[in-house]
């Protein structure tokens, strides 16, 4: 029984210690699941560039995936900041019905010159939503779970990781259905995502009482160099720690985000996978995107999160050198899934990295704009190692490029370090102290 959605809800556990945030937990999973279908695209991609469809190139087929990404970035930093002044529920219902309306509106894009309706539909209004959602279990479940957070957040971008998984079959079985206009699976896709993501975000609430209250008083006894209040939006961004954080999620997805815009045609080329299996390995491969958002999570609670990213970034600089003479492919295999595995855990790891860094009062917007490295490594990776390849095929200088430069990145966790309480702006604590002491009657200050 919620008291409000715009912010500190009542219910039958207010510690956030019950059964309520599990319930909570497994609809976020949901959540995700359903948004993370956006990596399923490559599945329409290839139906639209059939000549018994639509016929477009391979770069026009790609125009409605990249719109998506980008306004990613967009809809996560909107969502983050309406859901720390609205709560979780209304932000995350909202961005759901934008979603599936942009991918309902993408199936009316029934020929080859409705392109733009496609962009619109299925990239501009569908990717807006898709971000506004995302954002809300990352930051909703950090309060739930101040005990263990980057293992719940893990588990949570984990769902989105692991959503091509669902979707990639049930979107061929549509497509199959309807091969020459293969947009009309969308109709069915976004009806599905809106029931289920309207029926798992109407449970979506923050805990009555703050879940990082405990941590907080933990935090101011470890000593000067911890954080101990919320940090603002404004305040973040006038620290160094924020840009810090954000060039290392750009360095990891850069870094994983070259090897999986290339992954087929490298696995055939290098290791002398067929065409079918290739693509088997690509599926695959998935699942250890999935995985590494919970093991890095978790690994992050336990080592800590900058020993973690010492691990994710090293993994994979060390992997993507290697992968180039991995003619054996078995062994390009087990490289490629380390390096699956540590690009998800950089998405595992960092939102649970924001909110210790900077409170988890506004981690939303905080961690939102953050994902600005999520757009820029996924526009600067793909064409980095395509422009090092060529067709020339030369896989051994674009891999040990993109693998050098992770590498050099490994210098930004070891000079990355928590803000203290008296970076950006004074401590609430000694905010209030000092309102506390002008608000006294004259006959109490004499």
């Amino acid at each position: 029984m919620s008291r409000t959605d715009t912010g500190l809800e009542q219910g039958p556990d207010t510690t956030g210690r019950g059964a309520n945030r599990w319930v909570i937990l497994v609809c976020a999973v949901l959540v995700q699941l359903a948004i993370g279908s956006v990596y399923a695209w490559s599945v329409f991609a290839k139906a639209l560039q059939s000549d018994a469809a639509f016929g477009w190139s391979k770069s026009k087929a790609a125009v409605p995936f990249s719109v998506v990404i980008g306004m990613i970035f967009v809809g996560s930093y909107v969502g983050g900041r309406l859901q720390d002044a609205r709560g979780p529920r209304v932000v995350a219902m909202t961005g759901g019905i934008i979603y599936a309306v942009g991918v309902i509106l993408a199936s009316f894009a029934q020929s080859p010159d409705a392109f733009w309706l496609l962009v619109l539909g299925y990239g501009v209004i569908g990717g807006f939503g898709l971000g506004m959602v995302y954002i809300v279990p990352i930051a909703m479940l950090q309060k739930w779970f101040p005990d263990k957070p980057g293992l719940i957040t893990g588990l949570a971008v984990a769902g989105f990781g692991f959503g091509a998984v669902v979707t990639a079959p049930v979107g061929q079985a549509l497509i199959d259905n309807s091969p020459s206009v293969p947009t009309k699976a969308f109709l069915w896709l976004g009806i599905g995502y809106l029931v289920i993501l309207l029926i798992c975000t109407s449970v979506f609430r923050n805990p009555a009482v703050r879940a990082d209250s405990g941590a907080g008083t933990k935090a101011a006894a470890a000593g000067p160099a911890t954080t101990t209040r919320d940090f603002t939006p404004s305040e973040a961004l006038h620290t160094k720690q924020w840009y810090l954080l954000t060039a290392i999620l750009t360095m990891s997805v850069t870094a994983g985000i070259s090897l999986i815009a290339v992954a087929a045609g490298t696995a055939s080329d290098v290791a002398g996978y067929s065409a079918t299996s290739a693509a088997a390995l690509v599926g695959v491969l998935g699942l250890f995107n999935g995985a590494g958002r919970i093991l890095w999570g978790w690994l992050s609670d336990m080592l800590g999160k900058m020993p973690a990213f010492l691990g994710i970034l090293g993994i994979q600089g060390v992997c993507l050198l290697l992968i180039p003479h991995a003619a054996n492919p078995a062994m390009f295999a087990v490289l490629a899934a380390l390096v699956y595995t540590c690009y998800g855990g950089g998405f595992g790891t960092m939102p649970s990295t924001a909110g210790t860094f900077f409170g988890v009062k506004n981690v939303g917007a905080i961690y939102g704009l953050m994902l600005i490295g999520w757009s820029i490594g996924g526009v600067v990776g793909p064409l980095l190692i395509a422009s090092l390849i060529g067709s020339d095929k030369a896989y051994n200088l674009g891999f040990t490029v993109i693998g050098i430069i992770t590498l050099v990145a490994l210098v930004l966790p070891l000079v990355t370090k928590k803000p203290r309480a008296v970076d950006g702006a004074e401590s609430l604590d000694a905010r209030g102290a000092r309102g506390s002491r002008r608000g006294r009657p004259d006959t109490v200050r004499r």
